[in-house]
């Protein structure tokens, strides 16, 4: 079906979309006392975020129909990863320690058991809100949102095949999932912006991250120059290089094991996204180790930030706010299933006390996956993506064991 937008041109909306870039890097960096308030209380990252989503809820873009994302999410991604890992220091994330593992995993425990829950308070409360037959029931749909917020697109599309649900059941879940899931990236957006008071006030020891933190930003310092030509294009060949390279493999190794071994789709390794990621992100920490680490010093990761930028504005566009009120009951499951997410997380977080960091990225891994939990990460460090990268790997890994048992539960609760 042909968009409804007032602007279908990808050109024109590719314009739009760095122009809002540049107007929150501009306002941002202002010397005058109402930005430097509001983005005291507002983080930088939010506004990039949401100003594409209300153009798209205005009707002015269409993120479903542009094919930017997809360009964004396959090619500057990857590249972006690359590019932010060159100089990642590996010793200095081992030595994170395992508390990012445990919110991780707790993430997942709070997606399992948050649907099930949801489902039974909606269902309580309004009966028909969880009602439906075969392909059209409503907790067969909900097990595709299960499959995308533990692990991805992939494990979505596997519950899809698995429950067989309906195409237009499945096409209100993805509103379900994009909607319900960027208003929570927009809440932990704003939790890191304030998690140096927040770790304060629960006393989480971050002098991991911290010390993380200094060490990358003291080698930048101390040998960063002004980048020349030959720098940048050396920057971007390396980047798009292994980008390429990733990307040539990918689509040779997911359809050889579709083809042989088939029964491993369970892992999503016959996803070409999945071997993409993994394939860029490996390519790129062996890199680090070589002379190509040098590229930092003339801003690889800043080029890197840059590409992690558009892919934001992308991410942002695609949400419209007004899919709330066309099944809001829909919308009510989803945002309980997330508030049960959220209070897990926070309560351990707390307990163990963890760094918001920690449960920011542990949380945006399974909720968001590869494309937005170096998004979270990056916000506190560009240096810090690759563990926002290497957690969300881990969701395609156990996404869909975990929205199986999600759905088996859920399927008792329905009946």
């Amino acid at each position: 079906m042909e968009s409804q937008a007032l602007i279908t041109n990808d050109a024109v909306v590719l314009g739009i979309l760095m122009a809002m870039l540049a107007f929150v890097f501009s306002t941002h960096s202002s010397k005058r006392p109402f930005w430097q308030k509001f983005y005291g209380v507002v983080p930088s990252i939010l506004v990039c975020y949401f100003l594409p989503s209300l153009f798209a809820t205005a009707g002015i873009i269409d993120g479903e129909a542009s094919q930017l994302y997809f360009v964004a999410s396959r090619y500057l991604l990857p590249t972006s990863l690359v590019l932010l890992t060159l100089s990642v220091d590996i010793p200095g994330i081992l030595r994170l320690g395992p508390k990012a593992l445990i919110m991780f995993l707790t993430g997942t425990v709070g997606i399992v058991i948050g649907g099930p829950l949801a489902l039974l308070v909606v269902g309580t409360i309004a009966p028909e809100a969880i009602g439906g037959d075969g392909p059209a029931a409503v907790w067969r749909g909900l097990t595709t949102v299960a499959g995308s917020w533990i692990g991805g697109g992939a494990n979505q599309a596997a519950m899809k095949e698995v429950f067989e649900v309906g195409d237009d059941l499945f096409s209100a879940m993805i509103a379900v999932d994009v909607v319900v899931a960027n208003i929570w990236m927009a809440v932990l957006l704003l939790m890191v912006g304030r998690a140096e008071a927040i770790d304060a006030r629960t006393g989480a020891d971050t002098s991991a991250i911290d010390a993380l933190r200094r060490r990358v930003e003291k080698h930048e310092k101390e040998n960063a120059r002004i980048p020349t030509l030959t720098d940048l294009m050396q920057i971007l060949a390396v980047g798009f290089g292994v980008t390429a390279l990733s990307h040539f493999l990918a689509d040779r190794i997911a359809p050889a094991i579709e083809t042989v071994a088939p029964g491993l789709a369970i892992y999503n390794l016959t996803s070409r996204f999945f071997w993409l990621v993994v394939l860029a992100t490996s390519v790129a920490l062996v890199m680090s180790y070589t002379r190509a680490r040098n590229l930092e010093h003339a801003g690889a990761s800043k080029i890197g930030s840059a590409c992690l930028y558009v892919l934001i504005a992308t991410i942002g566009m695609r949400m419209n706010l007004a899919a709330i009120f066309d099944r809001p009951l829909l919308f009510l499951i989803g945002g309980l299933w997330m508030l049960f997410h959220a209070a897990l997380m926070l309560g351990v977080a707390k307990a163990i006390k963890a760094p918001v960091f920690f449960m920011a990225v542990g949380s945006q891994a399974n909720v968001g996956g590869a494309a937005s939990a170096p998004v979270v990460a990056s916000a506190v460090h560009p240096a810090l993506a690759p563990v926002g990268a290497l957690l969300a790997v881990l969701g395609y890994a156990v996404g869909t064991y975990g929205a199986y048992l999600c759905g088996q539960i859920m399927r008792v609760v329905a009946s």
